[in-house]
């Protein structure tokens, strides 16, 4: 059983940054495709985004593309999310999960970490 750790989160003003981290506890990490998604108070879970197990393809949701950057670090099984110039509109309690593939429906991923809150305010 993987276990997810998320960190990184705090409140920030708008077109302020934040750096999300979230440390996967098995060596097995490199095998997986990791994903962010996000979730506000009252609406579904949405996908932010995805990056295979090689680093390589990304995508992102329209909302964030050309503001947040997904990354990884296998040696360090970690997986980051850069969020720059942030909008209230972030605001959420923001999960990394890992899936086999990188894919957009959060019901293919495997595993989900306990979530950290963004909060942009304006």
């Amino acid at each position: 059983q993987e276990k997810l750790v998320e960190s990184g989160g705090g409140s920030v003003q708008a077109g302020g940054s934040l750096r999300l981290s979230c440390v996967v506890s098995e060596n097995t990490f490199r095998r997986y495709a990791m994903g962010w998604f996000r979730q506000a108070p009252g609406k579904e879970r949405e996908f932010v985004a995805t990056i295979s197990a090689s680093g390589t393809p990304t995508h992102y949701s329209n909302p964030v593309k050309g503001r947040f950057t997904i990354s990884r670090d296998n040696d360090k099984n970690t997986v980051y999310l850069q969020m720059n110039n942030l909008k209230p509109e972030d605001s959420a309690v923001y999960y990394c999960a890992a899936g086999e593939f990188p894919l957009v429906a959060k019901e293919l991923y495997n595993y989900w970490g306990q979530g950290t809150q963004v909060t942009v305010s304006s």
